[in-house]
C-alpha cells in the first residue's frame, strides 16, 4: 500500500498556507506515493536548496513521483523540468486548483510542464483549511501577487499581480480556523498592505482586520506577516491603538536605510518615512515591536550608505532582523547594476546580524520580570504576544494553549519563563 503523499514547504508563510490547500486537495484525490516540492525563488540559495532537497529525495525514494511546484518552478520552469529527477512541474495558479492533484493529473500526465502565464491571472480564490499540521497558529491568505517592481524582487514574475480575496471568504476561513481549535490567525500574503485595491469599494487591510475582529469574536489573536510600512492605512493605525487582540509585533519591508539605495532599489519609502512610521505605531502602541527586512550589499552600496542602515536599526527601535545578503536574480534590473565585491556583501550581512542580535538582548533584557501571554508550540516553547520565543522551565503543556508566563531570564536569543499563578 503506497504512503500519503508529501509536501517539502520552502519559503514564506503564504507557501506554507499553499501547502496545507495542496495537501488537502492530493488526499482528498487519494492521490499516494508523491513528494511536492513547494520552492521559494526569493534568493539564489533558495532555489539551490529546493534542488538539493530534490535529488536527495529521488535518491532516498527512487519510486515517487516528484512534482515541483512555487515560485521558483513558476519563474524556471524549464530548469526544473530538465532535472532527470522531476517528474512534473506545476505552476503557482495550477498548484491551488484541486483537478490538479487528481492522479491521472499528477501521476500519469502526458506533459512534464503544466505553467500558465501568472500575469494573466486576474483573482485569487479563498482556500479552506482546516488544520495546519504540527503548527500552534493558522495562516489565511487574504492577498497574492504584487503590483511593485522593486529592481532586485523576482516574486511579481512567480506570483503575479496583486489580488485581493474577497472579506466574506476570509472571514469563513478564520471562522472554520477558530472552531477547529486555532487560537491565533496570521493574515499572509505577497503585499498585504496592498489588500484590497482591486476588489469594489476598494477595502483597506485595516478594514479586513477589524471586520475579523468584529465577526469571529472568539478569536484571541490576530496577527500580521510582513507589511510595506507605507502603505499602513488609517483605519489599520487605529487598531494598533485600540485592539488587543492584534499583537503588537510588526514585521516591516525596509530593505535599506539609505535613501539613494532605496531609490535605486525603485522602494517607496525613505528612511524618514520608516522612523515616522515606528515612532507613531509606538506611541499608539507602547508595547510593540518591530521587525524587519534588510538587503546587505545592494549593487553600488558604499559604506556610508551601509552604516545608514546600520543606524536607521537604532532610530526605528526595531528588534527582530531578517537580513539577505545581496544575490543578483536573473531577469531583475538589480543584476545589471554595478555590483558590490561578495567579500564585503558578506561581512556587511554579519555586521547587520549582530546589530540584530544585540537588539534582541536588549529586548530580552527589558522583559525580564514581567509577565506575558505565550501561545504555545509546543509543550515547552512558545512565544509571547510580541513573537519572542519563551521556554518554559519545569513545566510541560498542551500545544496551542495560550498562558500568562513570568518572564524570568534570558539567554540572549530568547526567555526562559513560569506559569503564572
Amino acid at each position: 500500500m503506497k504512503k500519503p503523499s508529501d509536501v517539502v514547504t520552502f519559503g514564506c508563510r503564504l507557501n506554507a498556507y499553499e501547502s496545507e490547500v495542496m495537501k488537502e486537495h492530493a488526499e482528498k484525490a487519494g492521490l499516494e506515493g508523491a513528494i511536492i516540492f513547494n520552492t521559494c525563488a526569493v534568493t539564489n540559495e533558495a532555489v539551490r536548496q529546493a534542488r538539493q532537497a530534490i535529488r536527495k529525495a529521488r535518491r532516498e525514494h527512487p519510486e515517487a513521483r516528484i512534482i515541483v511546484t512555487g515560485c521558483a518552478a513558476q519563474i524556471a520552469p524549464a530548469e526544473f523540468a530538465q532535472m532527470p529527477e522531476v517528474d512534473l512541474v506545476l505552476g503557482n495558479d495550477e498548484k491551488m486548483k484541486a483537478e490538479s492533484w487528481q492522479p491521472a493529473v499528477a501521476l500519469h500526465s502526458n506533459e512534464k510542464v503544466i505553467v500558465n502565464d501568472i500575469m494573466s491571472v486576474r483573482e485569487t480564490a479563498g482556500h479552506l483549511v482546516h488544520g495546519f499540521e504540527g503548527r500552534a497558529r493558522a495562516f489565511v491568505q487574504v492577498q497574492n501577487g504584487c503590483d511593485h517592481r522593486c529592481t532586485f524582487c523576482i516574486i511579481p514574475y512567480g506570483r503575479g499581480n496583486s489580488r485581493s480575496v474577497a472579506a466574506g471568504e476570509v472571514v469563513a476561513q478564520v471562522r472554520t480556523l477558530v472552531e477547529a481549535g486555532y487560537k491565533e490567525v496570521v493574515l499572509t500574503g505577497v503585499d498585504i498592505t496592498s489588500y484590497g485595491s482591486d476588489l469594489p469599494g476598494h477595502p483597506s487591510l485595516g478594514n479586513l482586520a477589524r471586520r475579523i475582529l468584529k465577526l469571529v469574536p472568539e478569536l484571541e489573536r490576530l496577527r500580521l506577516s510582513s507589511i510595506d510600512s507605507i502603505e499602513a492605512d488609517d483605519e489599520l493605525m487605529r487598531l494598533i491603538a485600540d485592539e488587543e487582540r492584534l499583537m503588537p509585533h510588526l514585521h516591516l519591508s525596509l530593505q535599506s536605510g539609505d535613501n539613494m539605495i532605496l531609490k535605486r532599489m525603485k522602494r517607496r519609502h525613505l528612511r524618514e518615512d520608516s522612523i515616522r512610521f515606528c515612532i507613531e505605531a509606538r506611541r499608539l502602541r507602547p508595547d510593540i515591536v518591530f521587525g524587519a527586512d534588510f538587503i546587505a550589499g545592494f549593487p553600488t552600496e558604499t559604506e556610508e550608505m551601509f552604516e545608514n542602515t546600520l543606524r536607521l536599526v537604532d532610530e526605528c527601535g526595531l528588534t527582530w532582523l531578517h537580513v539577505f545578503p545581496f544575490s543578483p536574480r536573473p531577469g531583475t534590473p538589480a543584476a545589471r547594476m554595478p555590483q558590490v565585491d561578495r567579500a564585503v556583501i558578506k561581512s556587511r550581512a554579519e555586521r547587520l546580524r549582530a546589530k540584530g542580535a544585540e537588539r534582541v538582548r536588549l529586548h530580552l533584557e527589558e522583559g525580564v520580570g514581567t509577565t506575558r501571554t505565550v501561545l504555545m508550540e509546543s509543550e515547552t516553547l512558545g512565544r509571547t504576544n510580541q513573537f519572542t520565543p519563551v521556554h518554559l522551565v519545569n513545566a510541560s503543556v498542551r500545544p496551542g494553549e495560550i498562558l500568562d508566563v513570568r518572564l524570568a531570564a534570558h539567554d540572549g536569543v530568547s526567555f526562559q519563563g513560569q506559569c503564572a499563578a
